[in-house]
């Protein structure tokens, strides 16, 4: 059963003013993530090019895409709790500058070695942005509006590969133009407007209600008294130091799906242009092929993640939804692992795309309805934090059994049934929680 929520007062449109928080927020918020998106996963496109021009072995790309997540796992708890101490519009603006030159500083790689160091940095620069966004989404909507908002955020992870494919193509054209190759220009073209983007932050961004002019007085009374009362109804606000974020159960075993979809996601992310470009029979160079097939999981991803975080928030229902999203992923793998076209691929990785990256509407929603404070901001930056490791595990292991195996179908079918296992996990994390509830309801009764 659903429970009910009000939208609104005597005198306050409560539609009316997510609306508008909605249009205020969402689209730059999301222009900031596909920019740090583009940044994260561009070795991707670029990877053909490199390992033919740099000789680099499928071992090497997959633990140099990788090791970004060890820089990013180190730092996200640390840059995530400066968020707290400085306030998010500062702290973003300068994750942005800091990440965007090093980005374009890739540039620089030449061996195996500045490969890793490079992308060890990128990681370490970007560490606290997708916690400190979370965090901030949960300074204006209460954990009921919540996902449609972080599912609206989120689709900036799946439609910066729409974006991705053919301008990273377009810019790998420019090879030999001004004495750099291709991925040259892929790296510094999309590294430096990141950085000036990031000088805007701290003209956009606002650190909360209170400080949006375009919100009237008693429309920011009603909503600071909405989250409260969210706040209240999820007892967020008895766990609000940083301990709690690791004593609750719950957010452990939160913590282990998301290490499952960062798995998933990074080999959608890292490897399937190229799995797609070898069945195709294009060259490990052709770049048009990358462009022509890999838009399109992004794309329905979009999509999905848009329809289910509507349908999560409809119900006021969060585990059922990711639970159904992981085995849904779960069944596009173990497809991608018996294409022999790439058609069949191509139709199994939209599958997969489509589970893993719909369910995160949900999933930040139940994450960020727990906590408070600094245990919020505390248990945002360890689920990312572990996810980090799912990031560097599954570039690096599927690079190793693609050298070991020359195939990529025992990485995709690994996947698949770390898929089914975050099913049940999604579906275990409240068990706990439910039952502390229900003897705490028969006792007051």
């Amino acid at each position: 059963m659903t429970e009910q929520v009000g939208l609104g007062a005597p005198g306050i449109d409560g539609r009316a003013v997510y609306r508008r928080i909605s249009w205020r927020l969402i689209p730059y918020l999301f222009l900031l993530y596909i920019v740090a998106y583009l940044d994260r996963v561009n070795v991707g496109f670029a990877a053909m090019d490199m390992k033919r021009q740099l000789q680099f072995s499928d071992t090497v790309y997959g633990t140099g895409a990788g090791i970004f997540f060890l820089g990013y796992a180190l730092f996200d708890l640390p840059s995530s709790l400066m968020v707290r101490v400085v306030g998010t519009r500062v702290w973003m603006a300068r994750i942005m500058v800091t990440w965007g030159l090093i980005a374009a500083g890739m540039v620089l790689v030449r061996s195996p070695l500045s490969f890793y160091v490079m992308r060890f940095l990128l990681g370490v620069g970007e560490a606290g942005f997708v916690p400190g966004m979370l965090l901030y989404l949960t300074f204006w909507y209460p954990s009921h509006e919540r996902a449609k908002a972080v599912a609206k955020f989120m689709t900036a992870t799946s439609l910066a590969g729409v974006v991705g494919g053919p301008l990273s193509s377009a810019l790998l054209k420019l090879d030999g133009v001004g004495g750099l190759a291709g991925w040259q220009w892929l790296f510094l073209a999309e590294g430096l407007p990141t950085a000036v983007l990031g000088v805007s932050v701290l003209f956009v961004l606002k650190d909360g209600p209170q400080q949006a002019r375009w919100l009237k007085p008693e429309e920011k009374v009603w909503l600071e008294g909405e989250l409260e009362r969210d706040r209240r109804r999820y007892g967020a606000v008895e766990h609000d130091s940083l301990l709690d974020a690791f004593r609750l159960p719950s957010v452990w075993v939160l913590a282990a799906v998301y290490v499952v979809l960062q798995i998933g996601v990074y080999i959608v992310n890292l490897w399937m242009p190229m799995m797609l470009s070898r069945l195709a029979g294009g060259g490990d160079g052709d770049a048009s092929l990358i462009a022509r097939y890999s838009t399109v999981p992004y794309l329905l991803a979009a999509v999905a993640t848009v329809l289910v975080g509507w349908s999560s928030d409809r119900w006021n229902e969060r585990r059922g939804h990711i639970a159904g999203c992981m085995l849904v992923a779960a069944a596009g793998f173990a497809w991608a692992a018996v294409a022999q076209s790439v058609g069949v691929a191509l139709v199994a990785f939209c599958v997969a795309a489509m589970g893993l990256w719909s369910m995160t509407g949900p999933f930040w929603a139940l994450a960020t309805r727990m906590l408070e404070g600094a245990a919020a901001a505390g248990g945002v930056a360890m689920i990312t934090m572990l996810g980090g490791v799912g990031g560097f595990f599954g570039p690096y292991m599927t690079g190793r059994l693609r050298d070991a195996t020359h195939s990529f179908a025992g990485g995709l079918y690994g996947m698949s049934g770390l898929a089914v296992a975050g099913a049940v996990l999604a579906m275990a994390s409240g068990y706990r929680r439910r039952a502390a509830m229900t003897c705490a309801n028969r006792a007051a009764s």
